[in-house]
């Protein structure tokens, strides 16, 4: 039976507004529950996840083998910090680097971190095996990108609200137009010392925009043919979400450096990972990098078993299959409303365009709606609404929350 308590949603939203710091614009629900494609609010009301925790939850909320090996190596042993072995570490590095095809891994906690260390990586490499003079290379990055918010980062952002008033900046970086292999190439010849290519295959938090395809092959050989380091970013697209493990696949694509996040641990705990072949990793010593958490035992242990689920339960093969009958659902219902102007997407990362500029409400009212309606997602960009839920759900599952979006959408 559902309980209504508007009084426990009010309390925690006014505790969050209280004592935490307001760098978020959530959605007003609170959830307290999760299992697979669903979460609940503490109301008891149930709803469609369709964020995915902006993709990390992609075997699906409270997977029950992943959950049992959290608690399982959790009441083993849980820290150590990197000052000592432990017997998780060694053997979640040969299933990951198996797994992936790369010779070493080193792994962190977020995502913003592993783009950090790859950041390093790819500059000391530079100076140690290229021979750029040292405090001289640079990267080349894309416009409208989004690869976290530390000082580094955001300083080859676009995004002027998380820019604005974090200066100074670090220098070293060249923004050119994603999406544009020639603007690479240009780059190259117009700069000294380039490093490396960082890039997202798929640009999530900018809307989901699909780049055209033979884009990522071509700019991974302009890269092979300057000696630059092509560096994916698959913190949001990797492990399966886009209907490849890794989205960069779908043009038969292997990064030098690879940036895995989020789903990497299934949502359970914060992992992440970088990955690269020896001449590269090698230049990194004792003392240079770390992180007191980064491989723990309990992150190891549960970045394997959500691995292992992504591969046993064909979760790659389901989002390219659902994600088809997603978009042709949405795209046979925007040619007759005019609120939605395109969908785009791959697999199950998917968004639609709304009709409006970026400074209006439409798209965060839609999302108000959605959640009425069962299915929670979040506006990005202000006019973009982006799709993605757990990759564990079924054709049923997601012709049904086709309705809901089409009814809620035609109801506006």
């Amino acid at each position: 039976m559902l309980v209504k308590d508007n009084n426990a949603t009010r309390a925690a939203i006014s505790l969050e507004d209280k004592y935490g710091a307001h760098n978020y614009h959530p959605l007003p629900v609170v959830l307290s529950k999760g299992e697979g494609v669903f979460v609940w609010d503490v109301e008891g009301k149930k709803y469609f996840d369709f964020l995915s925790a902006y993709s990390a939850v992609n075997q699906g909320h409270c997977h029950p083998r992943i959950i049992n090996q959290l608690k399982e190596q959790a009441s083993k042993l849980t820290l150590t910090s990197r000052a000592f072995y432990n017997d998780q570490l060694g053997v979640y590095e040969k299933f990951i680097t198996r797994y992936f095809g790369f010779d070493k891994v080193l792994p962190m906690n977020t995502g913003a971190e592993a783009v950090e260390t790859a950041i390093k990586l790819c500059r000391k490499y530079a100076y140690e095996k290229k021979g750029i003079p040292e405090d001289q290379a640079k990267i080349i990055v894309c416009e409208n990108n989004f690869h976290g918010r530390t000082t580094t980062i955001i300083s080859f952002s676009n995004d002027e609200s998380a820019r604005k008033n974090f200066g100074p900046y670090t220098p070293g970086f060249i923004k050119i137009p994603y999406d544009d292999a020639d603007a690479l190439e240009t780059a190259i010849k117009s700069h000294e010392h380039i490093a490396g290519f960082l890039v997202e295959p798929i640009q999530g938090e900018a809307g989901v925009f699909v780049p055209s395809e033979g884009y990522l092959k071509r700019t991974k050989e302009i890269c092979e043919q300057n000696d630059i380091l092509f560096i994916a970013d698959e913190v949001q697209t990797g492990v399966a979400r886009t209907g490849k493990l890794l989205a960069v696949e779908h043009e038969n694509v292997k990064p030098d450096i690879l940036i895995l996040g989020k789903a990497l641990s299934g949502g359970v705990y914060p992992v992440s990972a970088v990955l690269a072949n020896d001449p590269i990793m090698e230049v990194i010593k004792p003392g240079q990098h770390g992180s007191t958490f980064g491989g723990n035992p309990i992150a190891a242990a549960v970045a394997m078993e959500a691995l292992k689920v992504v591969t046993d339960e064909n979760l790659a093969e389901n989002a390219e299959k659902l994600g088809k009958i997603f978009r042709e659902e949405l795209h046979e219902f925007i040619n007759e409303n005019p609120l939605v102007l395109a969908v785009r997407g791959k697999g199950l990362l998917n968004a639609i365009l709304i009709n409006d500029t970026e400074d209006s409400s439409t798209a965060w009212d839609i999302c108000m709606k959605l959640k009425e309606n069962g299915l929670l997602a979040k506006p990005t960009h202000g006019n973009i609404i982006r799709f993605a839920p757990p990759l564990v759900i079924t054709e049923a599952q997601i012709r049904t929350c086709a309705q809901i979006i089409k009814e809620t959408i035609a109801a506006m």
